[in-house]
């Protein structure tokens, strides 16, 4: 186990440099990435499964939390996404993973209402990119989020905290457990970040490498 903490920039030089220069797919990281979170979820809030709830936004998070979706679906759990975001500006591998949820039937939906009556809710929406403020829809979704009494799993980071400062950028959500992929992230150890990430885990074996 590293205590390596990391920005967004050298976080997605590592990515880039697994993906480009060693050649491991960017889908596999992300299958060993939403595993680690699955694992998370199972073991840790066994008792929290009735009604999970994964938000997912159009990018790469999003994606990770589609695949989330599936994985707990096929573990047994009743799970639904709620799409939060632009399904147009969507990333090649959120495609991906929503053809694949399709597949499996998972329910899907755009109306927060879900959210009232999750027991477990996976935030999936911004993860590292966050560079301003948190508007519209989404902060809608934030706020519905922080009004649940649900457990709350965010995926890498909490959506509206900035990873390399910990600043809360207009709104974040409270997360119970933040589960971080590779290395822990500076955002995640001070400022507002330290407090809204909850119990930090970091999922590191992802396959990513560090290469400066």
């Amino acid at each position: 186990m590293t205590d390596k903490i990391v920005t967004a920039e050298e976080m997605r030089h590592y990515d880039s440099y697994t993906i480009n220069t060693i050649g491991i797919p960017s889908l596999v990281l992300m299958e060993r990435a939403t595993l680690a979170v699955r694992d998370e979820i199972l073991h840790a809030f066994p008792i929290a499964l009735k009604d999970v709830v994964v938000v997912a936004g159009s990018g790469n998070n999003g994606g990770d939390g589609i695949a989330i979706a599936r994985l707990l679906h096929i573990a047994g759990v009743h799970v639904t996404i709620l799409n939060v975001g632009n399904p147009k500006h969507a990333s090649a591998e959120h495609q991906i993973q929503e053809k694949i949820a399709h597949y499996y039937q998972i329910p899907e939906t755009s109306d927060l209402a879900v959210l009232n009556k999750a027991t477990l809710i996976v935030d999936a929406m911004f993860g590292i990119g966050i560079d301003r403020a948190v508007k519209g829809a989404y902060a809608d979704a934030i706020n519905a989020i922080n009004n649940t009494d649900a457990v709350v799993v965010a995926v890498d980071m909490p959506s509206g905290v900035n990873t390399d400062t910990g600043e809360v950028m207009g709104t974040a959500v409270k997360a119970t457990t933040t589960v971080t992929f590779a290395y822990n992230k500076v955002g995640l150890t001070k400022n507002g970040g330290k407090d809204y990430a909850g119990n930090v885990v970091v999922a590191n074996d992802m396959g990513t490498y560090a290469v400066d």
